[in-house]
């Protein structure tokens, strides 16, 4: 069984999520996002030119157009190896664990498994960025030495940042029955967070 749904991020760019459900013990979470669009590269690449013609013709040194060169090709590369990421999926197996793979636009994959031992609970966190509120999903993970506190707090989508409009009426005013109830957690999410306030979720 597969299910489909799309909303935005942050910055209004549009993401997809697709549920796949393979068996009652395993279950799939793909959320993708547009690929790099050829008016966005253009339009980078452009601006850097410019900018390098322009003190090319100020300075008269040929090294500024190397240099704009180099700094284009470095960049680009750069950014589609580390930074953008088209696909996210989250593959549930609830005898196994958790895996976690992000598939950049330059083809490099990256993957991460949590077993589920070390699953303490899953939680929609809240934050202020930029001044506005965010939503996102973590993983909290189990001190090994002390199992009552938390030793890590994973962030499961890094494209999924919902706005309040997208991701507020996902989140129900009562927990379900079974599920833990609503609580604030301590441990800090990141370095883009400023204040932060959790949801137990199941």
């Amino acid at each position: 069984m597969e299910e489909e749904m799309s909303f935005s991020d942050i910055y209004g760019g549009r993401l997809a999520l697709q549920r796949r459900c393979y068996s009652p013990s395993c279950r799939e979470f793909c959320l993708s996002c547009p690929r790099l669009s050829l008016r966005s590269l253009t339009a980078v690449t452009c601006t850097v030119w410019l900018v390098a013609y322009g003190l090319f013709a100020l300075c008269e040194n040929s090294m500024i157009l190397s240099a704009a060169i180099f700094i284009t090709l470095f960049g680009l590369l750069a950014y589609l190896h580390f930074v953008k990421i088209d696909q996210e999926t989250l593959l549930i197996i609830d005898s196994l664990g958790i895996q976690m793979t992000s598939s950049y636009a330059s083809g490099k994959e990256s993957t991460t498994f949590i077993e589920m031992g070390d699953v303490k609970d899953i939680i929609i966190n809240e934050a202020i960025y930029m001044q506005k509120v965010i939503y996102y999903l973590c993983i909290l993970l189990n001190d090994p030495l002390e199992p009552h506190r938390i030793s890590q707090v994973v962030p499961v989508f890094q494209l999924e940042r919902g706005r309040q409009s997208d991701r507020l009426p996902h989140v129900p005013d009562r927990d379900p029955p079974g599920m833990p109830t609503r609580g604030r957690c301590s441990a800090h999410p990141g370095p883009h967070s400023v204040a932060t306030r959790a949801h137990s979720s199941a």
